[in-house]
């Protein structure tokens, strides 16, 4: 398959969300981000939503978070399963939440 083709062309846009959850809170972190991944995946520019836990730190999760624009990356912001899990969450981390955003150089 030529590189060029529409297949191969990354129009991702993805940020790493690094997390590091209060000891105590995990458990309740991690069912509420699978809560929201659920509903993260069922939106119309999103492309990926992964949800990964360190095997060597149990306490810092990194989110995966791809969408087919930045529009549709801060439409996600916006979202109530998005905006409930924010507030749900918010005194679970030992730290604040890290979004770095990334652009996709190849898939």
């Amino acid at each position: 398959m030529d590189w060029k083709s529409p297949l191969h062309r990354s129009s991702m846009y993805v940020t790493c969300v690094h997390v590091r959850v209060k000891p105590e809170r995990i458990e309740e972190f991690r069912q509420a981000s699978i809560l929201n991944h659920k509903q993260s995946i069922q939106e119309s520019g999103n492309q990926r939503f992964d949800i990964l836990q360190s095997k060597d730190d149990s306490s810092l999760f990194l989110l995966y978070e791809a969408y087919e624009s930045e529009a549709a990356a801060a439409a996600h912001k916006s979202t109530a399963h998005y905006l409930k899990w924010r507030e749900t969450v918010a005194d679970w981390m030992a730290e604040p939440r890290k979004g770095v955003p990334y652009e996709s150089v190849a898939p």
